[in-house]
């Protein structure tokens, strides 16, 4: 199929045989699954470790388990830009730019973590 109109021929038959897909997947499940599903004793009751549910279900979380995901996550996703750097660091015409360069990364990294320590973010009892 060529021409101005192939691409959305293409398009229309991809989509048709996405549908075909879906509709013949929830087909097949409704054929093949049981007419009257098990419903064992105890199947819709909360589970905790075999105990009965004690008390309400709202329990406050301290915000300092959010604050060490973050700094994790930021510190990892930073990390990962440490090793392209790494790989190419022995390349012609990458010296001395790229020392400077990836100083200067690894400054701001420590000054935000100099930063959180000195906020006594990092303290984990108050």
């Amino acid at each position: 199929m060529g021409g101005y109109l192939g691409s959305y021929a293409t398009l229309g038959l991809l989509l048709l045989a996405s549908v075909v897909v879906f509709v013949g997947a929830f087909s097949a499940n409704r054929l093949l699954r049981p007419a009257r599903p098990a419903e064992p004793a105890g199947k819709r009751e909360a589970y905790e470790c075999g105990l009965d549910p004690v008390g309400t279900d709202w329990a406050q979380v301290q915000i300092r388990y959010y604050v060490y995901a973050y700094l994790y996550v930021l510190f990892a996703v930073e990390a990962v830009f440490l090793f392209p750097w790494a790989v190419i660091f022995d390349r012609p015409g990458f010296g001395l730019v790229t020392v400077v360069e990836m100083g200067v990364f690894v400054a701001v990294l420590a000054l935000g973590i100099l930063y959180a320590w000195r906020k006594n973010v990092l303290r984990w009892s108050e």
